[in-house]
Order: C-alpha cells, then structure tokens, then sequence
C-alpha cells in the first residue's frame, strides 16, 4: 500500500483530532498501526489536540462526592498498655575465672562444665575463656547467658513448625 496525498491528508486531520495510531489504520484500511505511527513520524507531526483516551464514564452518582479530611489517630493495643522498662541483665563477668593451678582456661584446657565465653581477642597471647560453671545443658555459665540467649520480643508466640518432609524418591 502507497502513502498516497489522499491518505495522507486523512492521517494528518485524524493525528490532529486525536485519534490513536490504531484506530487510524482501522479508518484508513489496509495499513498497520506501526505504519501509522512510522508516517506521522516522518512527516513530523506534532502532538496531539485532543488527548487520544476516550473519557471515563463514571458511575451515576446524583449526590457530591466526599470531602476527604484528615485521618484521626487511632490508639491501638501497643499504645494503650503501659511500657514497663525491662530490667537490663546484670553485666556479665569481664575477667576470666583462673584454673586451680592459677592459669586460665585456654582452647587446650577448656572442659565440658566450663564456660566457653571467649574474653580478648584470639589473636592475642592473653585470649581465653571465661572458664566459670556453666549452666545445666548450655555452654555459658548464669551471665554469659543472658547476654548470648536474649528473651524473644513477643510473648507467647511460638515458632513456626517446619512442613513434614515427603520421603525422597529413587528412580530405580
């Protein structure tokens, strides 16, 4: 198909009226959207007088829309109940608990009912553990676990169990 000055003439008054590329070729026949869009293109045409969306029907409202006004705050739950401040643990130990033959606990002395906290830095001659009894069942002794185990945010929750695992299959 051939751009001829009929055509053209066409599409220019239809790209002033504000019609969409397609629906130009629809009035034009035989020619694409794309085509529509690479001709007005070439000629240089500018924009639009009319935007090319039809209106928005609304629905038939008779009565004047609302009157947006500020949000009220609303007190929630958290607000309403009174912060208690929670007691910080006591400061756990600093100084490691010397050995009965008055060395302290190193990653060679280190035993099962003493506490593994590290104190220093393991790069230094001086590192070791604090070496004190550790509480029933955990690797710290009484202070060095409340700094490790912090109590969970929320009361009661619990936590999520994780879905059963389906058996693996073997293709055979």
């Amino acid at each position: 198909m051939a751009w001829t000055e009929d055509r053209v003439e066409i599409l220019t008054k239809l790209w002033a009226e504000g019609l969409s590329a397609s629906q130009i070729a629809k009035e034009l026949g035989g020619v694409t959207r794309n085509a529509v869009i690479g001709k007005v293109h070439r000629l240089g045409l500018s924009g639009r007088a009319k935007p090319s969306r039809p209106k928005k029907v609304t629905g038939t409202r008779t009565s004047s829309p609302r009157k947006r006004t500020a949000a009220k705050p609303r007190a929630t739950k958290a607000l309403a109940k009174p912060v208690r401040p929670i007691a910080p643990p006591p400061p756990p130990p600093i100084e490691a608990k010397p050995l009965p033959n008055g060395e302290y606990a190193t990653i060679m002395t280190i035993r099962d009912h003493m506490c593994k906290w590290p104190i220093g830095d393991p790069m230094e001659s001086d590192f070791r553990f604090c070496g004190r009894k550790n509480k029933q069942g955990e690797p710290y002794c009484e202070a060095h676990c409340n700094v490790a185990y912090q109590p969970s945010r929320r009361r009661g929750a619990k936590p999520k169990a994780l879905p059963p695992r389906r058996p693996t299959r073997y293709i055979t």
